[in-house]
C-alpha cells in the first residue's frame, strides 16, 4: 500500500528514491522531494551534480581504504599521526565518530563491513588479507578491536585475533563502555572516547 495517491508519477518516483535510503521512510521521502521542488532549479541542479560526482570521483585510500579525494586520505598523510598503532573499523562512518572524540591520534584500517554468514559476507569479503600484510611489513605494535559489540563484531574480531596472533605486536579492544549491541556511530563522543583510552588487551576477554 501506498503512503496516499501520488497526483504525479514523476513524484512517486522521485519519492521512492528517497525512501529506498537508509532510515528514510516514505512520509519523510515525500517532505525531502517537496523541499527540493521549492527550491530553484540551480540548487536542485547543484545537488544532483553532486551527488554524481560523489559516485564517480570519490576514492578509497591505498593505505586504510578511508574515503578520500585522493589516493592516500588526510589522515595517513599526516605525519603528526602515531604510525605504530593501527584501529580497526568496520566502516567509515566509525572513523568519524572515533576521530570525533578526538581521543584518537593513530592510524585506522577500514574492513568494509563484519563476518556476517547470515548476509553471505565472509572473511574474503572483507580487507583482512590487506591488514595482515600490513603487519607483516613490520613497523606496526598495536592493532585496536573497534568493532561494533555485535555476535558478528566479536566474531570479525575473533578471526582476526587469530590471523595476527604470530605477529609481535600487542592486540587491544575498546573498553566495554560501548554496550552491547551498539555501532560506534551511535555511541556519545564522551563514552567513545573513554573507551579508547582504557582499552584493555584482547586475549582478557576471549
Amino acid at each position: 500500500m501506498t503512503f496516499f495517491d501520488y497526483p504525479s508519477k514523476l513524484l512517486e518516483n522521485a519519492v521512492n528514491e528517497f525512501a529506498s535510503l537508509p532510515g528514510i521512510g516514505k512520509k519523510t521521502a515525500f517532505r525531502l522531494v517537496m523541499h527540493l521542488l521549492r527550491q530553484s532549479e540551480s540548487d536542485v541542479e547543484r545537488f544532483g551534480e553532486n551527488i554524481v560526482k560523489l559516485k564517480k570521483e570519490v576514492k578509497y585510500c591505498k593505505n586504510c581504504f578511508n574515503i578520500s579525494d585522493n589516493d592516500i586520505c588526510d589522515i595517513c598523510s599526516d605525519k603528526s599521526r602515531d604510525r605504530t598503532i593501527v584501529c580497526i573499523v568496520e566502516n567509515i562512518s566509525d572513523v568519524i565518530a572515533i576521530e570525533n572524540t578526538r581521543q584518537y591520534r593513530g592510524l585506522y584500517h577500514v574492513l568494509g563491513g563484519i563476518i556476517s554468514p547470515m548476509d553471505g559476507i565472509g572473511p574474503s569479503d572483507l580487507n583482512i588479507d590487506q591488514l595482515e600484510e600490513k603487519v607483516k611489513k613490520g613497523g606496526i605494535e598495536e592493532v585496536i578491536f573497534a568493532l561494533s559489540a555485535t555476535m558478528e563484531g566479536d566474531t570479525t574480531n575473533y578471526y582476526i585475533y587469530k590471523r595476527l596472533l604470530q605477529y609481535n605486536i600487542r592486540i587491544t579492544s575498546l573498553s566495554r563502555g560501548v554496550a552491547i549491541g551498539d555501532e560506534l556511530e551511535y555511541t556519545d563522543e564522551i563514552t567513545l572516547g573513554r573507551s579508547i583510552i582504557n582499552r584493555t588487551p584482547f586475549d582478557n576477554q576471549k
